[in-house]
């Protein structure tokens, strides 16, 4: 949810913040990314920061601590392109050995497993109610273990000299003549989940039920209808889709971004894209993140500097790596490693 506007949409923070817009606060120097992928692929020109959300992983098998995933964008008004691209930076992760689980344990799901996620959405789901009891502690934990690493080190080691610890925040230079979308601070909130979502899909079903009946006794079955009976299909399986992903907006009108790593992202389209596999280490990817369609009116109605006039995406689907990797072989000279994920923007 919205926060508090930056004083300054150039100012500094660190790569524990979660923030739209503004400066990326990477926690390594700028160069060593790979100058390709700051700049877009189709104008030349800089990627601007749409999100940076500081992302930790804790579970029974990995631990990520520094992890975090900037999505950029190009908003040079004389591209036609409009390039996005998302980075995940992270330190190594720490594997942990399997813990046996005793008779009662495997007996039943684990409420806390990721595929179980309060946040996750399929279209095809019925509406339960959500024990938000899980989730919360994971924030909770989250938030005390970024406030605990960030606490340390600006205790024990307020200006880094190790190669692999974060640069300086006194040493970077900002650039302020480059184009910037406008800052400001996130909050969490726990979403909510209405049964009235669910009473929406079922009379969608219902609806599309009766008008194909209806439809269908009013033509001939000959092959040019049965061509645009499947069209007609796709078109209430669209309508359906979008209507769900409104509803679901409705109920969080101010929501910028959700976030269920591991999840089902909330389409709003039938055309889910294909995230391909991560291009380290060759494992599936998983959806992690969106962007929500409030985003657009808070950054058009407060951004100056650039064009955001082209934007017309209704959400943007960000998908990571389901094993994390960090292959030391593609760690960077300062200890951490920068992998370009996929991105699927769904229009209007």
């Amino acid at each position: 949810m919205p926060g508090p506007w930056a004083d300054d949409n150039y100012e500094i923070a660190d790569h524990f913040t979660t923030k739209i817009g503004g400066l990326p606060d990477f926690p390594c120097s700028k160069s060593a990314i790979r100058p390709d992928l700051l700049r877009c692929d189709s104008c030349g020109e800089h990627l601007c920061l749409v999100a940076q959300i500081y992302a930790p992983i804790s579970s029974k098998m990995l631990t990520v601590e520094e992890r975090v995933i900037y999505i950029l964008a190009c908003v040079a008004p004389a591209c036609e392109a409009l390039r996005w691209r998302v980075l995940r930076v992270q330190r190594p992760f720490t594997e942990k050995e399997p813990e046996p689980l005793d008779d009662d344990a495997s007996a039943s799901p684990s409420t806390t497993k990721l595929q179980a996620d309060p946040w996750s959405f399929d279209v095809d789901d019925e509406d339960d109610d959500i024990n938000l009891d899980d989730l919360g502690r994971a924030l909770t934990e989250a938030t005390a273990l970024a406030s605990a690493s960030k606490t340390k080190k600006q205790n024990t080691c307020p200006e880094p000299t190790d190669k692999n610890s974060p640069i300086s925040l006194r040493s970077r230079t900002v650039d302020d003549k480059s184009a910037v979308l406008a800052c400001f601070y996130t909050y969490t909130q726990d979403e909510n989940y209405s049964k009235n979502v669910a009473s929406l899909s079922a009379s969608v079903s219902s609806l599309n039920i009766k008008a194909n009946e209806s439809d269908g006794n009013e033509h001939e079955p000959d092959e040019a209808w049965e061509g645009e009976s499947y069209e007609y299909d796709r078109a209430l399986s669209a309508d359906r889709t979008y209507l769900k992903f409104k509803k679901r907006v409705d109920l969080h009108p101010e929501q910028c971004f959700r976030y269920s790593y591991g999840g089902k992202p909330l389409l709003a389209s039938i055309e889910a894209g294909d995230p391909g596999r991560c291009s380290l280490c060759g494992e599936p990817r998983h959806y992690e993140l969106q962007l929500m369609p409030s985003l657009l009116y808070y950054l058009q109605e407060a951004t100056n500097n650039c064009s955001l006039e082209n934007w017309n995406w209704m959400t943007v689907l960000v998908y990571t790596c389901s094993k994390a990797c960090a292959p030391s072989s593609k760690l960077e000279s300062e200890g951490w490693i920068v992998a370009e994920e996929a991105i699927v923007v769904q229009t209007e």
